[in-house]
């Protein structure tokens, strides 16, 4: 039967449960030179509920053992019965690389996620600005795309940095929504004249002189910020000399934060939470049937792969979200970057690569 002969209204639908369900592939398109978007639908009947800006991480079969990447999602939650991420492949790519030649419409993958908080929806205000370079342009467009659906009146200087016009990912799609949504200005920058066309816009990289005309007023908006760290660490020292209020700068990252100390109990803790990590802890693994022990200075997810259990993580400080697993019984002190919400905690997740035990632990791995 095909998917329009199964048919059902959205709220006839459960929402999509990463723990439950894979992906499958239903298209992929040619967005620009060596990037591709991937459309996914669920495999059983759900529909995705995530905030524009997030993110999800891919289980994709490269080898012997499978890798995990974290992709930003540029489809909207507007439309919900779809997801999409847009890529670029680097000359030394794996995953990506794997996907551009072998992922087609048919094909199942694994998921986590949704997760992340960069997201304007965690920031509301009068004016927006979203700064972009390269495939950094992706949750600007999730973005974008849901204020089209949803408030299209929204003010937002949209400026993207490419090297060649032709390189300017999703631009057919964002000139047509500049001729949409009245309070959308769309700011291209090129450093290279193409061969392939006339190019009369901007040229050269955003710098204290381009903004402004860009974006004259751009201290009084909320601006959000991705692309390579270099370009995003240049836009924060560019904003912060003209004297931008950085509390409404919000930048997202998939590298580590800089090293903290570690601390076993916390200050709340005390002399009590130190003691009780000061010998190996028992940690019951129940779906898979493991005891294991975790020595002083251990992670959940260290001593589950000691032991020969399983659970799926990518970034492995705390921010992706991957390695979410329930904890039954026992406590934890954990030290994330935002992979996990507050709702989350007090249901009883906890992250597996930075939960550390304060006492013995059931989970469910």
């Amino acid at each position: 039967m095909t998917a329009i002969g199964l048919y059902r209204h959205l709220d006839q639908m459960l929402p999509w449960n990463d723990k439950l369900q894979v992906l499958e592939c239903i298209g992929v398109t040619d967005e620009a030179p060596q990037v591709k978007s991937f459309t996914f639908r669920s495999d059983n009947q759900t529909w995705f509920r995530y905030q524009p800006g997030q993110f999800v991480t891919l289980e994709l079969p490269v080898g012997a053992e499978p890798v995990l990447r974290t992709y930003t999602l540029s489809s909207s939650p507007s439309r919900p019965f779809s997801i999409a991420i847009t890529v670029k492949a680097q000359a030394d790519s794996i995953g990506t690389r794997w996907m551009f030649e072998n992922l087609r419409p048919g094909m199942h993958i694994k998921a986590y996620g949704p997760a992340g908080d960069f997201s304007l929806h965690n920031h509301p205000a009068a004016k927006y600005m979203f700064i972009s370079a390269g495939s950094g342009i992706t949750p600007m467009m999730s973005m974008t795309r849901w204020l089209n659906d949803f408030a299209p009146q929204t003010d937002v200087a949209f400026v993207n940095c490419a090297r060649r016009p032709e390189e300017i990912i999703f631009r057919k799609e964002l000139e047509l929504l500049g001729n949409q949504m009245p309070g959308l200005s769309l700011g291209f920058l090129v450093e290279e004249r193409s061969s392939r066309e006339s190019w009369f816009g901007h040229m050269g990289r955003i710098d204290a002189v381009r903004l402004p005309l860009l974006s004259p007023d751009f201290r009084e908006r909320e601006i959000f910020c991705c692309g390579p760290d270099p370009f995003m660490r240049a836009v924060r020292q560019m904003l912060e000399a003209a004297g931008f209020d950085m509390a409404h700068y919000h930048q997202e990252s998939f590298g580590a934060p800089p090293a903290e100390p570690v601390s076993f109990a916390g200050d709340a803790a005390g002399e009590e939470g130190m003691d009780a990590v000061a010998e190996a802890t028992p940690i019951r693994f129940s779906l898979s049937e493991v005891d294991a022990e975790c020595v002083v200075g251990q992670t959940v997810l260290q001593t589950a792969r000691a032991a020969g259990v399983r659970i799926p993580a990518a970034c492995e400080f705390g921010l992706c979200g991957t390695c979410k697993v329930k904890k039954v019984s026992g406590e934890v002190e954990m030290n994330h970057n935002g992979g996990i919400l507050d709702h989350e905690i007090a249901d009883g997740f906890v992250l597996a690569c930075c939960s550390r035990p304060l006492s013995a632990l059931e989970i469910e791995a």
